[in-house]
């Protein structure tokens, strides 16, 4: 991979933009789901079944996972797994605000316009199926820190174009690649497995959504706006991804939360596992040219790159 190149690659065909929707409300058509239907919520909660894969978890290989009891590691992953949903939900109230931003003043007769909508609508449920599964699992509903919540007004208020589009990719691609994993996984609660296939299912149009647009949006743009973009998608993505594990889960878990901290910040399989699930949405940037700069400093201090 080539950070910051912008090259041949950015040559990236994209069919036209209603055709595009058209095709992804007629899946959208095919393959929907109610969450509160779909999923039992009465169902028991296993004791023996883990919130996550645990592989997935910040703890995952390190000397204090081997030291934790079978109990703790159970807990652990439950509490993480809702950290990882609160950072969802926090998310896709940012985008769904941009997107009815851009497509305030676009025509609604257009599928671009009703995509849109529907896509907006997927999220709504989104969010109640990740909230509601905090509160079925007994967890408490994690979010990023408040500083973090209020600086991103300013990003939900004003973000556009590909840096909209962009920094979408990467809370959801990362998710994405977890939740392939979790609805796979026997170990798993069955209501995470559940969520995790009908998100995955759905999100599969907004990903496909999100690079149409970011590749159209990035096509033309000067070289001072593009190094802005840059540096705003290196923020972004930064704090998405450190916002996942919300440090009070280690409390919850029994564990001593600054050794925890530690182990979590120096644990390389975590790291990597930050990598493999960041790895489509940098490549697919990178092609488009909107990695590079500056902003991989943060990439990389976030496990990023």
């Amino acid at each position: 991979m080539s950070i910051g190149h912008v090259g041949p690659s950015r040559q990236v065909h994209v069919g036209t933009r209603q055709d595009t929707a058209s095709r992804l409300l007629a899946s959208a058509a095919r393959k929907s789901y109610d969450p509160l239907v779909e999923i039992d919520w009465d169902a028991p909660i296993p004791s023996d079944l883990y919130g996550m894969t645990p592989e997935w978890c910040s703890l995952y290989g390190t000397d204090l996972w081997e030291s934790m009891t079978e109990e703790q590691r159970i807990t652990l992953t439950t509490h993480e797994a809702a950290s990882i949903a609160g950072t969802g939900i926090w998310f896709e109230m940012i985008l769904m605000q941009m997107l009815l931003r851009d497509v305030y003043t676009h025509d609604p007769a257009t599928a671009h316009f009703q995509f849109a909508l529907t896509e907006i609508a997927d999220e709504c449920r989104h969010s109640t199926m990740f909230a509601r599964s905090a509160t079925r699992l007994g967890v408490p509903s994690y979010q990023p820190k408040q500083w973090i919540r209020q600086s991103a007004r300013l990003f939900k208020a004003t973000a556009t174009g590909s840096l909209a589009y962009g920094g979408t990719l990467f809370a959801e691609e990362i998710l994405d690649m977890m939740q392939r994993d979790f609805m796979k996984d026997d170990r798993v609660q069955p209501i995470t497995r559940t969520v995790s296939r009908i998100h995955v299912t759905e999100e599969a149009r907004h990903i496909k959504f999100a690079r149409d647009e970011a590749t159209r949006r990035a096509a033309n743009i000067s070289a001072f706006t593009r190094a802005r973009i840059r540096l705003a998608l290196g923020v972004t993505a930064y704090l998405v991804v450190t916002s996942l594990v919300n440090p009070k889960v280690y409390e919850a878990a029994g564990l001593d939360p600054h050794r925890a901290r530690a182990a979590a910040a120096s644990n390389q399989h975590y790291h990597n596992k930050i990598r493999e699930g960041c790895a489509k949405t940098v490549e697919f940037l990178d092609g488009i040219g909107l990695i590079g700069g500056p902003s991989t400093v943060l990439l990389r201090r976030a496990h990023i790159i």
